[in-house]
């Protein structure tokens, strides 16, 4: 699990079939093998590690159902139990990709403006939470076929959306809240005990 509080962006040092190499400095600090990097919002294992880089395979799912396209990736480690939970619960699994639409000044900050399939928007609410390549934010506005959040300056410097423009991909995890009311209210009522579903798969 993760926050969506980025520790640093990486760079792609190699991508060869489904193993991604990513140069990095901050999060080889106590690494293991076999340690979660939240890598764009995407949560890979860690396979092997050395002075300035960290090893992953990446799996056909995963390059179907998200952007690798980047040469910059927002890093995170896996939250340890006793942390500071800065951001929201972020759990890795990306749930489709957008694209930006429009960046915007205002004020002290900036609007982002980004397009996603409406299976996603259903589960994108304003004043809630979403992750974008990994990044915690809150949702300004959720339309039918956009929404928004807005990015201090401090964010858009320390992670990859200093890289980011208008077209750009990034992957979207909503909020596992979202997913579950939505989840339940599609649900159809069944009994607490199907005998025919135990029946048929040999559990009776």
């Amino acid at each position: 699990m993760f926050t969506g509080i980025i520790e640093e962006v990486g760079r792609l040092k190699n991508l060869d079939g489904g193993r991604i190499e990513i140069a990095c400095e901050k999060i080889l600090e106590g690494m293991k093998i076999g340690d979660s990097i939240s890598t764009n919002g995407i949560c890979l294992t860690v396979v092997d590690f050395g002075e300035n880089f960290f090893a992953a395979d990446v799996m056909p799912e995963t390059f179907r159902k998200t952007s690798l396209a980047d040469k910059n990736f927002n890093l995170e480690r896996a939250l340890k139990v006793g942390d500071r939970f800065g951001g929201h619960i972020v759990s890795g699994h990306i749930d489709g990709v957008g694209k930006i639409l429009s960046i915007r000044p205002e004020g002290n900050a900036l609007l982002i403006d980004v397009t996603a399939e409406n299976f996603l928007l259903r589960q994108i609410a304003a004043k809630g939470s979403v992750a974008l390549d990994g990044i915690s934010l809150t949702v300004v506005e959720a339309g039918k076929e956009n929404f928004s959040v807005s990015m201090i300056p401090h964010t858009r410097e320390v992670t990859n959306f200093q890289f980011k423009r208008v077209g750009s991909f990034v992957n979207i995890e909503t909020d596992i809240l979202a997913k579950y009311i939505e989840r339940l209210l599609n649900f159809k009522e069944t009994p607490a005990i199907d005998e025919n579903f135990l029946m048929e798969n040999g559990f009776l």
